[in-house]
């Protein structure tokens, strides 16, 4: 079964989301588009809050975000339980936050990126797994279970 991956960003974000959503169905995931569908101005919590209630219910395993900074959409995501939305402006960041964090929300900042660096940064946060081991505590700690 094709992973679906949700995908939102704010105005500022539009360009790039097109871009990744095209690269999404080229490695075979099946993106949602939760909006916004132009670069008219938008309030980006409001796409914020449709990725990150389908990673917290648990309808889907992680999705991707975008705005001007990311900030926004980073705030907005990690107020639901269970979501670990990780602003990564390089593809180590990325890989790491998926390493060492488990992030299931991957949030770029839309005007501070290239194409292609979204494009890597978002191939190395799907292909980097969790490390489980000592970083499991920490995860934990981070949902109050310890």
């Amino acid at each position: 079964m094709t992973e679906r991956v949700p995908i939102g960003s704010d105005h500022a974000g539009y360009d790039l989301k097109e871009r990744l959503k095209a690269e999404l169905e080229e490695l075979g995931f099946e993106p949602v588009d939760v909006g916004t569908h132009s670069a008219e101005s938008v309030d980006y919590s409001d796409y914020a809050k449709r990725v990150a209630s389908e990673v917290a219910n648990g309808s889907v395993a992680r999705g991707v975000l975008m705005c001007g900074t990311g900030l926004g959409m980073s705030y907005t995501a990690n107020r639901f339980p269970g979501v670990r939305a990780a602003l990564a402006w390089t593809p180590e960041i990325a890989e790491l936050s998926r390493r060492h964090n488990d992030a299931n929300v991957l949030v770029l900042p839309a005007r501070f990126i290239e194409p292609a660096q979204g494009i890597e940064i978002l191939r190395r946060w799907l292909e980097a797994p969790f490390d489980g081991g000592r970083h499991e505590r920490r995860v934990a700690k981070i949902e109050g279970d310890t």
